[in-house]
């Protein structure tokens, strides 16, 4: 599964829900947090059921739905939107530790509603409990979220982000070690595509698989900055065919244009026809 572009449709907007997929992210969350007021839960909870049980809503990418953290509605989100069906992941925000995805899984078991996780980590404590949320089995993603980092912290957010680099470094180690997808903050300018396209090719080269997107028109820069180029793309193809072929031969080693091909280079080669047949969808 590619996550390289990941959307947020206010849980309150039915209708913006049902359009989000046809920005074509890869996946699409309506958030049952941060976008809907205090007041306005119980209605954006029967709104996120009310598009789920939508017979003709059928997108082509995963649907998440972003319940609110432990202890503060986590429990009423799953029972009155996720015990249903309907969608394919749930992101827990404010994830401090690893107890708070272990007590999300067992809400989701007690509703028959076994769903991956994407803890979205964005406190201090998150950020150094990262290890060990990538580790508990619920999660399938760290999601990294630096506006509330910073806040937490005292930070002052820069256009350069060295105030949060240690931070983001750290979430993706962590994800890597534990074998799960790592997503990028937000970008917040909605307007400077430039910038958007830049910072999202940064964090491909930290290692982050995705990135969060705030605004449809953030869909497809990101997109784009995950696209493999069509030299990367014939460079991967070599390397896995390669790969078939070595092991018919009953060979662990072998060469692709001179270069000798180990157990990284086949990953990377992987993730490269990932991203190619995503873009291709």
């Amino acid at each position: 599964m590619v996550r390289r572009s990941v959307l947020f449709s206010p849980g309150d907007q039915p209708e913006l829900m049902r359009k989000a997929p046809g920005a074509g992210a890869d996946v699409v969350v309506f958030d049952l947090e941060d976008a809907v007021a205090p007041g306005q839960k119980d209605e954006a909870r029967a709104a996120v059921r009310g598009v789920l049980d939508d017979a003709e809503f059928d997108p082509d990418c995963e649907v998440c739905v972003r319940v609110n953290p432990v202890g503060s509605g986590a429990g009423d989100d799953v029972e009155a939107v996720l015990s249903d069906g309907g969608f394919d992941a749930v992101m827990l925000p404010k994830t401090g530790d690893a107890d708070d995805v272990a007590t999300l899984g067992r809400l989701l078991d007690e509703h028959d509603a076994e769903a991956p996780v994407l803890a979205l980590v964005e406190s201090a404590a998150g950020v150094l409990n990262a290890q060990s949320i990538a580790a508990e089995e619920p999660t399938d993603a760290l999601v990294f979220g630096a506006e509330d980092l910073s806040a937490d912290i005292g930070a002052t957010r820069t256009d350069e982000g060295t105030e949060v680099l240690h931070a983001r470094e750290h979430v993706v180690l962590a994800a890597s070690a534990a074998d799960v997808d790592a997503i990028d903050t937000v970008y917040t300018d909605i307007e400077d595509t430039d910038g958007l396209a830049a910072e999202t090719r940064f964090a491909a080269g930290l290692g982050f698989d995705g990135k969060m997107a705030i605004h449809p028109a953030q869909v497809a820069p990101i997109n784009d900055a995950y696209t493999p180029d069509p030299e990367q793309v014939e460079w991967a193809e070599r390397v896995l065919e390669a790969k078939r072929a070595a092991d018919e031969e009953g060979r662990g080693v072998f060469r692709v244009d001179g270069e000798m091909i180990d157990a990284p280079l086949i990953a990377q080669a992987e993730r490269i026809v990932a991203r190619a047949n995503a873009a291709d969808r």
